[in-house]
């Protein structure tokens, strides 16, 4: 993999750079349809358990009609250090993992941390639950040595030790725990959030991170930078879009258009960019709006479908956001998977159950993002 690192305070200096390679792997959705539990497990839980995670405070969380991708990297905890992978999720502001306290089955199937076994763990007895669209998480709060990268070691960060974790769904979860990007209103039980630590102990560059997602199956190079912008993967200039509320990374859309005909957001829209979501989803009228503009037809659960063979004529949806237009073609909002060596085709837009849009993956694979504390502002531009 090539890693070509520049910031704007650091040119050509890659040591000023942090960066976490993301691993793409296979679909929740792929696993479930290889045990023949897909369709059971899409008639009780009609959402994407493992994309979208969000903490208790009480906001919308977005559901989404089904399963696809998910992205996730290396982290360790302790001393020495034990190792997770995690989604590193802009949509929620907790770091937590399994633990050998949690006996279930979506422990049992994924690493646990063992506390007594790092000599620089502590904990204060502090609770934390965490409610999500089909499950929860609840256990304890640490205290431990974070190591995001080999040049990352955040000390004393606070993490959920999960005690129980409801909801089969996380069974079939390629990563062990989320580490949330959001920022600290988020955070269930106050718990001080991982970024603003690496902030506060001067382990950044910069007070951002940005992130890069490829789209193709088994394609790497997907990653996190911690403190910088990794040029090599965006083409054009970047365009600064300010934030409108600091919890979410939530911005406004101004209008969503096909063929230049306004379908969506006349008026503008909430959203969120969030790198824990697979697809794009916003309120349902808006949704059947776009499937309707773009030929999908509705299919089970929810899903809806699109010919493979219409890609080539099917419209760009423009979302224009800052008075900037940014394009989706076919290829970016059509997920393909392939099953018993048949290939099929289904929309990357979803519903939610609340107003906010959700810029999830689908978007973010077209637009490489940054996510800048220092200026309460999102960065987009062009991936390469």
């Amino acid at each position: 993999m090539k890693w070509l690192l520049i910031t704007l305070a650091c040119i050509q200096l890659s040591d000023c750079l942090v960066r976490v390679p993301l691993i793409k792997g296979k679909s929740a959705r792929d696993v479930l349809q290889e045990k023949g539990l897909l369709e059971d497990f899409l008639k009780n839980h009609p959402y994407d358990p493992c994309s979208k995670f969000e903490g208790s405070l009480g906001s919308t969380e977005p559901m989404i009609n089904y399963l696809d991708l998910s992205y996730y990297g290396a982290i360790s905890i302790g001393n020495p250090p034990q190792s997770f992978t995690v989604i590193f999720d802009t949509g929620s502001s907790n770091l937590w993992v399994p633990s050998i306290y949690c006996s279930q089955q979506p422990c049992m199937t994924h690493h646990r941390f063992n506390p007594s076994t790092s000599s620089t763990y502590h904990s204060n007895g502090q609770s934390v639950s965490i409610q999500y669209g089909t499950g929860s998480m609840t256990g304890r709060l640490g205290y431990d040595t974070v190591r995001v990268t080999s040049n990352i070691a955040v000390n004393k960060q606070e993490f959920g030790l999960s005690e129980t974790e409801t909801g089969g769904f996380f069974s079939y979860c390629k990563f062990d725990g989320i580490l949330g990007l959001g920022y600290p209103s988020l955070a269930a039980s106050g718990a001080t959030t991982v970024f603003d630590n690496m902030m506060s102990q001067h382990l950044v560059q910069e007070p951002l991170f940005s992130v890069y997602l490829t789209r193709e199956t088994g394609q790497s190079g997907s990653e996190v930078v911690f403190g910088g912008i990794d040029y090599n993967h965006f083409t054009g200039q970047i365009n600064w879009v300010p934030v409108t509320r600091d919890a979410y990374w939530q911005i406004l859309i101004d209008r969503v258009t096909i063929y230049g005909q306004v379908v969506d957001c006349e008026y503008g829209c909430p959203a969120i960019v969030n790198t824990g979501t697979s697809l794009l989803v916003g309120p349902s009228s808006y949704i059947s709006n776009i499937q309707q503009g773009i030929g999908a037809t509705p299919g089970s659960y929810g899903q809806y479908t699109i010919n493979c063979n219409d890609m080539s004529s099917m419209p760009d949806v423009v979302f224009t956001i800052n008075g900037v237009d940014y394009p989706l073609p076919a290829s970016a909002y059509t997920l393909k998977s392939s099953y018993y060596n048949q290939v099929s085709c289904s929309s990357g837009f979803g519903n939610t159950g609340g107003n906010l849009w959700i810029l999830g993956d689908v978007f973010i694979g077209e637009y490489y993002s940054i996510f800048d504390r220092g200026n309460n502002r999102v960065g987009l531009a062009r991936a390469a």
